[in-house]
């Protein structure tokens, strides 16, 4: 089996309260996220960045883990619960960025 896709989106929210609140969306995702009525996001788990000067102003990383690329192409085009976070990040936010990977060191 192959090993499952990582998604990496880091954010630029300002505001600890917003920042806050974004957290109370993805706390809950794994595992209220459904796809054909069962759970398909394998792990979602999110921060504030450390201070540093490489982090180029992104104060919020987030990771969430999928099966596979169909999984995550719901994700972004099908799932309610995700539209719901999203509405919220795009509202604020003043940068994001997103990348994604399939572990090529997993056993």
């Amino acid at each position: 089996m192959a090993p499952p896709i990582t998604r990496v989106v880091l954010f630029k929210i300002a505001s600890p309260a917003d920042q806050a609140k974004l957290f109370e969306y993805y706390r809950p995702l794994a595992a209220t996220a459904t796809k054909d009525g069962k759970p398909y996001i394998l792990s979602a788990r999110a921060g504030p960045t450390f201070e540093d000067q490489r982090r180029q102003g992104f104060t919020v990383a987030a990771v969430t883990e999928f099966k596979n690329e169909e999984d995550m192409k719901y994700y972004d085009e099908g799932c309610e619960t995700h539209a719901e976070l999203k509405k919220f990040a795009k509202s604020v936010h003043e940068g994001a960025m997103m990348v994604y990977f399939r572990d090529v060191l997993a056993p």
